[in-house]
C-alpha cells in the first residue's frame, strides 16, 4: 500500500523549534504545524514539494512555535487554526513570550479556533485535534494516520514545561496519562523541539508516563 502523504521537518528560530510539513500525496495539499519563524524558508520547502498550503496549525501560543504566523499568512492566505484556549496567548507577549526573543509578540489572530476531536481536512488527509492542556491551556497534539504531532506536551524522553505562564503540572501529567497513553503504541511521535520516537518507546521509557519525574523545567522556554 503506497503512503498517503509526505512530511518533512524544518528548525526554526533561536531554540529549533520543529516545524513540520505533512503533504496529502493525492492532492499536495499542506499543513504547516508550528510555524516558529523563517517564513521565507517554510515557502521555499512548500515551493520544492510542489505543494499547496492549506491551512497553518498551531499545536500552542508559544513565540518559538508561532513566530512565523503573520509572514507566513502573508505569503501563503492559508488559514490559521490554534485551540480557543491559547487563541489569547497569539496577542500578548506576556502570555506568548515574544519579548522574550526580542519580538514584539503579535503572532496574529486565529481564523479558526479548535476543540478537542475536532478534524482538520488537508487534501484527502484528516488530522483529529486531541486536546493535551498542562504546557500551556489549549496546548493539542494533532494525529493523522501513524504520525502524532505532539508540539511541546511530549518529548523523546521528556516534556515540556508547565511553569510558564498557564502552565500546569497536574494538567499536564493527566493528560499524558488520559490523552495520549491509550493511543495506538506504534504511532511515531512528532514533538515541538528535538528529535522524534515512537509512543512505544515513550511509554516504556518516559519518566513522565510513570510520574516519576516532575513535569516543571528549568532553563529554556519549551
Amino acid at each position: 500500500m503506497s503512503c498517503t502523504y509526505r512530511m518533512s521537518v524544518m528548525p526554526l528560530g533561536q531554540l529549533g523549534a520543529n516545524c513540520y510539513l505533512l503533504i496529502d500525496q493525492a492532492t499536495a495539499e499542506a499543513a504547516i504545524i508550528d510555524p516558529g519563524g523563517e517564513a521565507e524558508r517554510i515557502v521555499s520547502a512548500l515551493r520544492q514539494e510542489q505543494a499547496r498550503p492549506a491551512v497553518i496549525i498551531d499545536t500552542h501560543g508559544h513565540w518559538d512555535h508561532i513566530g512565523g504566523n503573520q509572514r507566513l499568512r502573508e505569503l501563503t492566505k492559508a488559514p490559521l487554526l490554534i485551540h480557543r484556549l491559547d487563541a489569547p496567548m497569539l496577542a500578548q507577549g506576556r502570555l506568548n513570550l515574544g519579548p522574550e526573543f526580542g519580538a514584539d509578540g503579535n503572532g496574529g489572530t486565529a481564523d479558526r479556533l479548535l476543540e478537542d476531536g475536532d478534524a482538520i481536512a488537508v487534501g484527502k488527509l484528516t488530522l483529529t485535534v486531541i486536546h493535551t492542556p498542562g504546557h500551556t491551556p489549549g496546548g493539542i497534539c494533532l494525529l493523522c494516520e501513524d504520525l502524532l504531532f505532539t508540539g511541546d506536551t511530549l518529548f523523546k524522553y521528556s516534556v515540556g514545561r508547565s511553569d510558564l505562564p498557564g502552565g500546569d503540572e497536574t494538567a499536564l501529567l493527566r493528560s499524558l496519562a488520559e490523552r495520549i497513553r491509550p493511543l495506538d503504541p506504534s504511532l511515531r511521535v512528532l514533538p515541538g523541539h528535538g528529535p522524534e520516537s515512537q509512543l512505544s518507546y515513550e511509554l516504556k521509557f518516559n519518566p513522565y508516563f510513570s510520574r516519576r519525574g516532575a513535569a516543571t523545567h528549568q532553563g529554556g522556554l519549551d
